[in-house]
């Protein structure tokens, strides 16, 4: 480390969950620092199998100190159900901390994000209908009930319901949506809510004093660079950021103290939701990967649309992001095909295109440009050294570093903790 920040260089859902738990065995603390419960993360270890969707990946680890910083939206019932089910599988939940600076989800949110989406009709986003979008607008517009709050609980009451009563009137008014049920949601969510005051903390000031300290510090984004409000595919995205330049905003620290940052890319592609996909397969082979790779989303259950790598967006995933590691996940799932194909670039009006299209018009009618690869046809599932690859896993993976021009740190083949290759020397140029 000591200060590793983790982030998706794809559409999401690449598997940050697993990567993040490993690395756990060598940090003292874990910050979330964006996104809300539209995201999950699935880690399977010795302690068993969870899907997580608030609480940082770290938790299952006794010794390190799990931070929601300040740039996530929690919704209160979800933290308490996540919190619940941790203690009731024996995994203490005494070293979370959450920011009081983050922001809370509240039943208007989860409302509004329902009735924006239908509206949109076939233009709609696909966003999870979890409120993480109102919740974002409320944060921007200074509209927001923040977990501080809590602090002062009959001002925070009157705050949640203050604004209920604007947003209800206005769905009423301008919606004509039936609000009748807002009011006793809302209570049920005050009392989730008010159940997490002694998770409150001063989480940026934790941060700075593990730093102080020298502690390894591992900083955990959800969904991935593509899905970036800013950087991804506007408007198909997410309403927050999940690169690395945010993970300083959203855990309250300084740009200065990122050492490196790892981009998490499975071995082909998935997106879950609407919007371009260059990539993406209606065929046999999508459906074994989505079969093979289980590729269905942790929170929402939706089936993941699956293509072959992209390494037109991984190539721009590692300079937005400052790349300085790649852990490729799900290598396994490639072992039966005999061909692999990998976007090296894009045919666009007659134009061969290296890099992204300016504009999102544009993406959406690029054309795949591939190179074909053999494949290995055998099972890497029990491979723990990367020499002990076969060959052609070896040229895939070496392929994609001299496209992307990052070293692979890691490689999984497989969900289980022990399915990994630690790469030895990260800073190499190939993965052998």
């Amino acid at each position: 480390m000591p200060v590793l920040c983790v982030v998706g260089a794809q559409w999401g859902d690449e598997g940050k969950g697993k990567v993040v738990d490993l690395l756990c065995e060598y940090a003292d603390m874990v910050v979330r620092y964006q996104g809300g419960n539209n995201a999950g993360h699935t880690v399977e270890n010795d302690r068993g199998k969870f899907a997580l969707h608030l609480v940082p990946s770290g938790i299952t680890f006794p010794d390190v100190v799990a931070v929601i910083g300040n740039g996530v939206v929690i919704d209160p019932t979800v933290l308490r159900m996540e919190i619940d089910e941790l203690e009731g599988r024996g995994v203490s939940t005494a070293n979370l901390k959450v920011s009081g600076e983050a922001h809370l989800i509240m039943p208007y949110h989860i409302m509004l994000d329902h009735i924006q989406e239908a509206r949109l009709g076939k233009g709609k986003i696909g966003t999870t209908g979890r409120g993480i979008g109102p919740a974002y607008s409320d944060k921007t517009s200074r509209q927001g009930v923040r977990m501080q709050d809590l602090l002062d609980p009959e001002g925070f009451r009157r705050k949640v319901m203050a604004v209920m009563e604007a947003k209800a009137e206005m769905m009423a008014k301008a919606y004509d949506q039936d609000v009748s049920s807002l009011r006793a949601d809302c209570e049920r969510y005050i009392k989730a809510a008010e159940s997490l005051r002694g998770y409150v903390d001063d989480t940026s000031f934790l941060v700075w004093q593990a730093l102080r300290a020298e502690k390894r510090v591992l900083l955990e984004g959800a969904q991935g660079t593509m899905l970036d409000l800013d950087h991804g595919t506007y408007p198909y995205v997410t309403s927050s950021n999940p690169v690395a330049g945010y993970a300083c905003v959203g855990s309250g620290i300084g740009p200065v103290e990122l050492t490196e940052v790892w981009g998490v890319s499975k071995a082909y592609a998935t997106r879950v939701g609407e919007g371009p996909f260059p990539t993406e397969l209606h065929d046999e082979v999508g459906k074994l990967m989505r079969d093979v790779g289980y590729e269905y989303g942790t929170t929402t259950g939706r089936e993941r649309r699956c293509g072959w790598l992209d390494l037109v967006a991984l190539r721009y995933a590692a300079r937005i992001n400052g790349l300085t590691g790649l852990a490729i996940t799900k290598l396994d799932v490639l072992n039966t095909l005999d061909t692999i194909k990998v976007c090296t670039a894009y045919r666009y009006q007659g134009q061969t295109l290296k890099e992204l299209p300016a504009t999102q018009a544009s993406f959406a009618q690029v054309e795949p440009i591939y190179e074909e690869l053999p494949g290995w046809k055998s099972d890497i599932s029990g491979v723990r050294g990367v020499n002990d690859l076969p060959r052609p896993a070896i040229d895939y993976l070496n392929f994609i570093v001299r496209q992307v021009h990052v070293p692979i740190a890691l490689i999984s083949v497989g969900s289980q903790r022990q399915q990994t290759i630690k790469v030895p020397h990260p800073d190499s140029r190939s993965a052998e």
